[in-house]
């Protein structure tokens, strides 16, 4: 007789009673042939094995088994194992993949393996199949589940890079549509509704007094003059403190040449918040709160007078970038001055100032902290405030209108070469920041929204 297993080599006789019904052993059959496995469920591999059923119903039936038995549960967990992998392997076939040929390899050895052991007449050897099997199966699953992780870190990675892609993409269109449709800002005008974006930085030149001297300020002339094409760049001494020196071109391209320059010393400014407006040098007196303007024609002292409440000295600089408490700005509305006060308790102050007389025409008070800002900068009598986002990236974070007293915050970034920015200058003849960078020249493009896309933005 051949069981299921098929397993020829050397038999043992082994009455199979089914369970709940008395045991006995009978060497004679009755005539009536049946399959015991119709009256009672047997083990799934031994489901076809003749036998008889004597007068008192009880089923008699023979089976061979080897001497050494092979543990038929795992046998039967192990084929149903390879035959769901295969099955999943066989969803997953059209995707062809190298790891899915491996995959395939290992169930067809597993397959290959059950055979051989279905055919096995030896103990011994049919323990080593199974043994076997039992590796190429784990193998199998082991590559399956790396496979599906594999596949969803991936589906992840594709659908996250895809996104970043589409933004791009939509930024680009957007920016070639506003391009196209809208003109340029003119010269000095605020037909704008603000700041829109900053360009990457063009590195000039590395300042006339050397890389030691990697604080300063340069800049134009920041009125609203296009007869005006005035440059001045003033580094700082190697203290990164004392305004001794300055130079002043005629033109950008005297500028980027080195020619035609003219070189001036000073000797009482102190920190890096001068400006330039009508051909007049602002900065703040060295030591003191006081307020200085010099003819740049004459290289004289034409005025000086105490900013009230303004601290000094170090007090509430701005971050990374010490001694300029002080800082003066120049737009297409006026001269201004940023600085903080203990009243305000460092938080950051606006006033705008009488170019004449250097007297306070009217304070804004904002909710920023000032040493926590790396800089600032004014344009249509808007405050543009920077802070540091890692040692190459700024961000233009907030904004306040001294028109409407109103502020916002922004995110607007700003790459940097290097990790300082001592001197911020806006000119509203080109529309272009100023910026000295440890020791270099650089210079941006401010971009602005048009009036036209903030009234669309508007709710209804």
């Amino acid at each position: 007789m051949k069981p299921t297993l098929a397993l020829q080599i050397p038999l043992l006789l082994l009455l199979l009673v089914l369970p709940g019904q008395p045991q006995s052993v009978k060497e004679e059959s009755t005539p009536s042939s049946v399959n015991c496995d119709k009256n009672q469920p047997a083990h799934e591999l031994v489901k076809s094995v003749p036998g008889s059923v004597d007068e008192d119903g009880l089923c008699h039936c023979v089976v061979h088994l080897p001497n050494n038995l092979i543990p038929l549960n795992q046998l039967e967990q192990l084929q149903s194992i390879t035959q769901e992998l295969m099955d999943k392997y066989d969803q997953e076939l059209s995707r062809e993949a190298p790891t899915y040929s491996l995959l395939r390899l290992e169930l067809e050895g597993a397959r290959e393996l059950v055979t051989q052991l279905m055919a096995k007449d030896e103990g011994n050897e049919a323990e080593d199949l199974l043994s076997q099997l039992q590796s190429q199966v784990a193998n199998a699953s082991l590559t399956l589940k790396l496979l599906a992780d594999s596949d969803q870190r991936s589906l992840r990675a594709y659908r996250q890079e895809l996104d970043v892609l589409e933004g791009r993409l939509s930024d680009c269109e957007r920016e070639k549509c506003q391009e196209a449709s809208d003109p340029p800002v003119p010269p000095g005008s605020c037909a704008h509704a603000g700041l829109q974006k900053v360009s990457r930085p063009l590195v000039v030149q590395l300042n006339w007094r050397g890389f030691s001297h990697k604080a300063g300020v340069w800049g134009r002339d920041a009125a609203p003059d296009l007869d005006s094409s005035l440059y001045w760049v003033a580094p700082l001494g190697s203290d990164n403190r004392y305004f001794d020196y300055y130079r002043l071109y005629k033109s950008y391209d005297d500028l980027v040449l080195m020619k035609d320059f003219v070189e001036r010393k000073m000797g009482y400014g102190d920190g890096s918040g001068n400006t330039v407006y009508e051909n007049f040098m602002y900065f703040n007196y060295y030591g003191t709160r006081d307020i200085a303007k010099v003819n740049l024609s004459s290289n004289t002292l034409v005025l000086q007078r105490t900013l009230p409440s303004a601290t000094y000295n170090n007090r509430f600089s701005y971050a990374g970038v010490p001694w300029k408490d002080i800082d003066f700005a120049g737009d297409e509305k006026g001269l201004w001055v940023l600085y903080a006060t203990e009243e305000s308790k460092g938080n950051l102050v606006v006033s705008r100032l009488n170019t004449s007389t250097l007297e306070v025409e009217k304070t804004w008070r904002t909710s920023q902290y000032k040493p926590a800002m790396s800089g600032a900068f004014m344009a249509c009598g808007v405050l543009y405030a920077l802070r540091p986002l890692s040692t190459r990236q700024e961000e233009v974070f907030y904004a306040f209108d001294t028109t409407t007293g109103r502020e916002r915050h922004l995110s607007i970034l700003l790459d940097k070469m290097l990790e300082t920015l001592h001197g911020i200058n806006y000119s509203p003849l080109d529309h272009k920041l100023y910026v000295y960078n440890d020791g270099y020249l650089i210079n941006y493009d401010l971009s602005f929204l048009t009036l036209k896309h903030k009234q669309s933005k508007r709710p209804a």
